[in-house]
């Protein structure tokens, strides 16, 4: 797909919104962008993609419980396992709490995201529904829920009522998944600078500045 952003450096952010990692990333590329003397010259974009595409939509499960099904680990390493990710949070100024976070089926969360994008708000509401997640513990498959927090992104309420309550943008949703699995793409976050380099996981600050400065170097010579 080509770049088709006036900006130098355009940035796609494959992210699922009840990933810890994700939020992390997230604020690792912003205090990046922050020292990133070309910061006027980056665009974000974020795309959906499904940790768990076939965790059964309508299903409700505390996290704690889901990870101890998935890695087959005790209540106690599973513990171990969270409280190490909040300690990471928290060092980048997040306030998880893992502990009474619920997983869900994510697909209504990122239609809601993909309505954002058309209105200008997609990096708000990314923003809102993690931190809904993951430090308020709220359920991101709740239609009076995600309508809540798309008013609260700054959506229109009606429109956001009738996406979320109909099938508005799945579509989009499963063309980002696959376009991630094109790339090659099996866990997020995943960060891809103009279709030329890519930033696997939530990486340092200091990794982020490198690629943002490969990136705005390469810009006029690289393909997108």
């Amino acid at each position: 797909m080509p770049v088709t952003s006036a900006k130098t450096v355009h940035i796609e952010v494959w992210s699922d919104v009840v990933c810890p990692w994700c939020y992390i990333g997230k604020r690792r590329l912003e205090r990046a962008l922050d020292r990133f003397e070309h910061a006027e010259e980056v665009d974000i974009v974020w795309r959906s993609f499904q940790l768990d595409p076939t965790f059964p939509r309508g299903v409700r499960q505390p996290v704690p419980e889901m990870l101890a099904k998935k890695t087959g680990g005790t209540p106690d390493q599973v513990r171990a396992m969270q409280a190490q990710v909040t300690a990471l949070a928290a060092q980048e100024g997040l306030a998880y709490d893992l502990e009474r976070s619920i997983m869900v089926n994510t697909i209504d969360a990122h239609r809601l995201t993909h309505l954002a994008k058309k209105h200008g708000r997609g990096a708000q509401a990314h923003e809102r529904l993690l931190r809904a997640q993951l430090i308020e513990a709220q359920t991101l498959d709740d239609t009076e829920t995600l309508i809540r927090l798309g008013v609260e992104a700054g959506l229109p309420e009606e429109e956001t009522r009738r996406v979320i309550t109909g099938q508005d943008h799945a579509e989009d949703v499963e063309a980002d998944i696959r376009e991630a699995r094109d790339l090659g793409v099996t866990g997020v976050p995943f960060f891809v600078f103009n279709r030329t380099y890519a930033v696997s996981g939530a990486q340092s600050d200091e990794t982020f500045l490198t690629a943002l400065a490969t990136a705005h170097e390469h810009a006029g010579t690289s393909a997108p």
